[in-house]
């Protein structure tokens, strides 16, 4: 009995450790599964289609020469709130794809509700820092300085002008508006109404991206404290650019630019293409449109106007790669970002399609020779990115309301914002708990 104690009790030890070693391999690693001995299968929802398809298949083919014994499963989900929410009732339930690409927008709410893995660490192990990235990308992708999403495209927006026009009423087709002032004048000589009706209108603030964002920014002005996190809807600067915004529809009657408006048509009807409107803000997704319905069209493309003819600036959305939380193939997925997120991965993922939140891929498209999407890239180091808070969808839908009580005479601008700062910070109050 001595001896066989003294044989079982090594026996044990060796038992347990290999229990633990085990245990320890299962937990950090991935198991293996239906894509063979030693193979992981990753599984990847997502919403794209066409050429954005093309390139994602691109990714994941070369990703997969790269890493043999990981195989990526791709998922179409239409991109809608529905998908949404049954991406949300797949992490409740605890059976999450390993992989899922997400409008970075959602950030905030999304970890808020920890409903994403922190990719923090992975990063840094990685090789993955926030100086490859544009600054406002790597921002967006993170919450309370912690990194949930891999950043994966982006756009910017600036002034769109007709050149034609501007030859037409006396204006220098080289000098576009650089100041509010002269955008003003500029929108007057282009303008041409009779009576209620516009035959064309020179410039519209709040039409197509010309958001309370953009003008805001433009006007100097700050949505969210940086030290507190507060929001600053009120901010004296915003208040004026809607104040700006205001004074516009009241001098063109805000009734008849909603008729105009509401005619508008898109795609080959757009009234920028159509010659109905003369300037707009909008971003390089317009791009490809004109290209399409109208190539012969004469425009150029420069920084939105600020007050004092400097200090330009835009904001920038965008896709990311998230990994849900309870994702079963953690390592895996993020291998698969991790490449997605290097110049190799945005290479393809971006090509002839999107802007890369990468400079160096976007200087190797090309766009940086191209006249008007160099203005687009050349703008990116001064753009900002939407508050990355929990009430991110709250404040932009405060924000258009605000927006469109004071354009219309229903409130002041400061009344409106002063209001739009309460009920967000108030909204904002139960994540401090």
């Amino acid at each position: 009995m001595r001896r066989s104690k003294k044989i079982a009790f090594p026996i044990l030890v060796c038992f347990l450790a290999m229990s633990l070693l085990v245990t320890a391999c299962s937990t950090k690693g991935d198991s293996s599964d239906s894509a063979g001995e030693g193979n992981t299968t990753v599984t990847m929802w997502h919403g794209l289609t066409s050429i954005d398809l093309d390139n994602l298949n691109k990714v994941v083919k070369a990703f997969e020469e790269k890493n043999p014994t990981i195989k990526m499963k791709l998922v179409y989900t239409e991109s809608s709130e529905g998908s949404d929410q049954k991406l949300l009732t797949a992490v409740a339930g605890g059976n999450p794809p390993d992989v899922a690409l997400f409008d970075r927008f959602k950030v905030g709410t999304w970890a808020a509700q920890g409903s994403l893995t922190d990719l923090s660490s992975m990063a840094e192990e990685s090789g993955i820092r926030k100086e490859m990235y544009y600054p406002f990308a790597w921002e967006e992708s993170s919450y309370q300085g912690k990194l949930y999403a891999m950043p994966m495209d982006t756009d910017s927006r600036l002034l769109f002008y007709n050149k034609d026009h501007f030859k037409e009423v006396g204006l220098d087709p080289n000098k576009p508006p650089q100041t509010i002032a002269e955008l003003e004048a500029a929108a007057e000589k282009l303008t041409i109404k009779e009576g209620k009706r516009f035959k064309r209108i020179g410039f519209i603030p709040w039409y197509s991206q010309g958001w309370l964002y953009t003008w805001g920014w433009a006007f100097g002005g700050e949505f969210q404290d940086a030290a507190t996190g507060k929001i600053t809807a009120n901010d004296p600067k915003v208040v004026e650019a809607l104040q700006w915004m205001t004074d516009f529809g009241k001098k063109y009657n805000v009734e008849d630019i909603a008729g105009f408006t509401s005619a508008a048509g898109t795609e080959e009807m757009d009234p920028f293409i159509s010659g109905q409107v003369s300037m707009k803000i909008s971003g390089n997704f317009t791009v490809k449109g004109i290209e399409k319905f109208k190539p012969d069209l004469n425009y150029g493309v420069a920084p939105i106007p600020t007050p004092t003819g400097t200090d330009f600036t835009t904001w920038s959305g965008g896709g990311s790669a998230i990994i849900p939380k309870g994702a079963k193939n953690v390592a895996a997925a993020w291998k698969f970002l991790e490449f997605l997120g290097k110049e190799e991965g945005q290479t393809l993922l971006n090509a002839d399609s999107q802007i890369s939140v990468i400079d160096s891929v976007n200087d190797k498209y090309g766009y940086k020779d191209d006249p008007i999407m160099k203005e687009f890239i050349n703008i990116l180091p001064n753009s900002h990115n939407r508050p990355v808070i929990p009430e991110g969808q709250l404040l932009w839908n405060e924000l258009a309301s605000a927006t469109e009580k004071a354009t219309r005479g229903n409130g002041t601008p400061k009344e409106n914002l002063d209001r739009v700062t309460e009920t967000v910070n108030k909204a904002l109050e139960k994540y401090d708990k």
